[in-house]
């Protein structure tokens, strides 16, 4: 059985880590620029960061007796940040090649039989993730997003995941590009406080359409990067049950309250794990949980504490 077959067949919903960025600039103190994360394995002191904080991780995992789900650090790493950057294709494409080979050594030092590491290769938007500075049409999203694809499935990620999807179209081009590379994946939608798109589309519909255009080629679809109270109202419909995955924000904030800030709102720990609970409730397909910005271990700990216990 892959490591892919054990995830969707689990019983007990196997975690991811937190809100990477937000913890290495807030509690590492370290400088990401441009919200960028793989310029942490260009030093010593950036890979060392990384390892203990996906260590933490892997300790919820074989605490909860599960696997668990381990993200690159390439959420910028696409074309549409290259630019900013000085890197050209091939630039992008070593870039994420370097951080699948961080995940495969760290992988090698902690998988077991009874703890299977899943190789997540992490894709982000071409623009910013909380707003949509210029929309992409499907064709468009999947040349711009198909060097980072082909290099993390070449590199050997179990899979890929687009995460903090603003729209429809870049989704869409995303899934296709993937499901040409021969790479498995999950689609996952950032939502505005009004549980909406920051497109403007209702969360139901835009998973609706996504699923209509790939003819259901994601594994799973999950939401992240917004606080359960700006989403959970807006997972009842007809799409529930394609919801796999869950790695909310720890803070209350709208997306632009959180840009203006200075210092980490790392919201209620407690309060979160129940959020989970609750929306877990409603989730039978429930397959993947973890956070976003703002959150750490306390957080994915509280979560796996109530999911784990109500497997």
């Amino acid at each position: 059985m892959t490591r892919i077959d054990r995830l969707m067949t689990t019983s007990r919903p196997w975690p991811a880590d937190a809100g990477l960025e937000t913890a290495m600039i807030f509690l590492e103190g370290l400088d990401l620029p441009q919200f960028a994360s793989f310029v942490l394995l260009d030093d010593t002191a950036g890979r060392a960061a990384l390892t203990r904080w996906f260590e933490g991780f892997v300790d919820l995992a074989r605490a909860g007796g599960t696997g668990f789900v381990l993200d690159t650090a390439t959420w910028r790493a696409n074309m549409g940040w290259a630019a900013a950057f000085g890197l050209d294709e091939a630039g992008i494409r070593r870039v994420n090649e370097e951080a699948v080979a961080f995940a495969k050594a760290f992988r090698a030092m902690h998988e077991t039989v009874a703890l299977p590491i899943l190789i997540n290769g992490v894709i982000g938007p071409a623009g910013d993730g909380y707003r949509i500075d210029h929309a992409l049409s499907v064709d468009a999203a999947a040349a711009l997003h198909r060097p980072q694809i082909e290099a993390l499935a070449g590199a050997g990620v179990d899979l890929v995941s687009a995460v903090t999807m603003t729209c429809s179209a870049e989704t869409i081009g995303i899934a296709r590009a993937a499901h040409e590379a021969g790479v498995p994946h999950i689609l996952s939608f950032t939502v505005e406080t009004d549980g909406r798109l920051p497109s403007g589309q209702p969360l139901q519909e835009a998973l609706s359409e996504v699923e209509a255009a790939t003819g259901g080629s994601a594994l799973f679809y999950m939401v992240n990067c917004a606080h359960p109270s700006h989403f959970a109202d807006q997972l009842f419909g007809p799409m529930q049950g394609r919801i796999g995955g869950i790695r909310a924000n720890a803070s209350r904030l709208s997306h632009a309250e959180l840009d203006a800030l200075t210092d980490l709102d790392d919201g209620n720990p407690v309060e979160f794990g129940e959020d989970y609970a609750e929306m877990a409730a409603h989730l039978p397909g429930l397959r993947l949980i973890g956070g976003c910005c703002g959150s750490d271990h306390r957080h994915v700990a509280a979560a796996c504490a109530h999911l784990h216990q109500m497997a």
